[in-house]
């Protein structure tokens, strides 16, 4: 019964955008026009579908992402909202997130959406320079940014927004410049993340002919460490490898994914775990809308997850975490016992070198092993 009483988390895609970023491999897709009552009718059924599958719960945190869901007509999301609410009940203190770009056609609709019960934006800044948002295909300026974040702190309670730094030939000097303006905003958030060469988008094309060289590893570890000393001085420290916050500001939301909670995903492309079931949505739009209309959900994926792909899971996303995991959570989440999905003399060695902490049940990877946390995970996590 405590499981079911741990609040869902509701994650809803909006897949459209202006234009594709050259570094992006999310789920978006530009269209020349969207209807929008058909958008809204689809993703309240899809909705619909997963509240009749996960019954008696109430949702903690409601994410829209995407994609650019600060397209999204207010009117949609505040049925969103309502719709959730009416099926599954809201946490009294329930996190609502929407994903804004800083575009000013965009910023105009934040009143609108903080009255349809948004409660908290995360804004893609990326940065504050116009030739670096230029090479990252950004479509607004500089100024936009800062009057994006100065307009959200006006209308929500809480504020975020994303950096990308390690970019190609950026020196200590100027991230430390640049970090310096973010922090002088006085969010409560950021979300700041090293560049990197994703397959499939243009800057991994780029990359392959030799047209784009991002920092060496050493170069990237400088930048992450001064990143952490300048984020602890200014009181938000660390709370999982690129995510940063006051003390009780963490993106709710985000822990449940890296606490391993059960979420759902409705719109396309959208994944979820759900009572020991993994989902995924059809990524197209035109797809998703067609599922809908054909089965009343848009689901594609729909699979069982073994006892120990979920305790591998929980592993994989909970140390990320630098509170670490708890392993008697993950025990009675998959009915194993530890010693099937960790290798405790890994974790014994790795502790000893000061790589991660190990106290009873509570796992964490520390500040000097988290650059490590690939091979760490592959020391630490028995994958069969």
């Amino acid at each position: 019964m405590a499981r079911m009483a741990e609040p869902l988390a509701l994650y809803v895609h909006w897949p459209f955008c202006v234009s594709k970023c050259p570094y992006c491999d999310f789920n978006s897709h530009v269209r020349e026009s969207v209807d929008q009552a058909v958008w809204r009718e689809a993703l309240l059924a899809d909705l619909r579908h997963e509240a009749g599958l996960l019954p008696e719960r109430t949702v903690g945190s409601i994410f829209f992402g995407g994609g650019t869901p600060s397209l999204m007509p207010p009117e949609t999301v505040a049925a969103v909202i309502a719709a959730a609410e009416g099926v599954w009940g809201l946490t009294g203190d329930v996190e609502i997130t929407l994903e804004a770009n800083p575009n000013s056609v965009e910023v105009a609709n934040f009143a609108d959406l903080a009255a349809a019960g948004v409660n908290r934006v995360s804004i893609g800044v990326q940065s504050f320079d116009s030739e670096v948002l230029e090479f990252l295909g950004r479509a607004h300026s500089e100024d936009e940014a800062r009057r994006a974040i100065a307009t959200a702190q006006e209308h929500f309670a809480r504020v975020s927004f994303d950096l990308i730094y390690a970019r190609p030939g950026q020196s200590l000097k100027a991230w430390q410049g640049e970090l310096a303006q973010a922090l002088a905003f006085g969010t409560d958030h950021l979300s700041l993340y090293q560049l990197t060469i994703e397959p499939g988008t243009r800057f991994a094309t780029l990359a392959a002919k030799g047209d784009l060289t991002i920092p060496d590893g050493d170069t990237a570890a400088d930048l992450f460490d001064m990143t952490q000393a300048m984020t602890r001085a200014a009181g938000l420290p660390r709370y999982e490898v690129s995510n940063h916050a006051r003390i009780g500001q963490e993106s709710r939301h985000n822990l449940a994914y890296w606490r391993y909670a059960d979420y759902a995903g409705v719109g396309p492309g959208a994944h979820g775990r759900r009572l020991a079931q993994a989902t995924e949505r059809h990524k197209k739009p035109e797809n998703f809308i067609a599922a809908v209309e054909h089965n009343g959900h848009g689901l594609k994926v729909e699979s069982d997850l073994p006892a120990h792909e979920r305790a591998t899971e929980a592993m994989l996303m909970g140390l990320r975490l630098t509170e670490g995991i708890d392993l008697a959570r993950i025990e009675a989440r998959s009915g194993l016992v530890r010693e099937a999905f960790v290798d405790d003399n890994a974790v014994a060695r790795l502790a000893g070198q000061g790589l991660m902490r190990a106290d009873g049940d509570r796992l964490a990877v520390t500040d000097d092993g988290i650059l490590l946390l690939d091979s760490i995970l592959s020391e630490v996590v028995k994958t069969h």
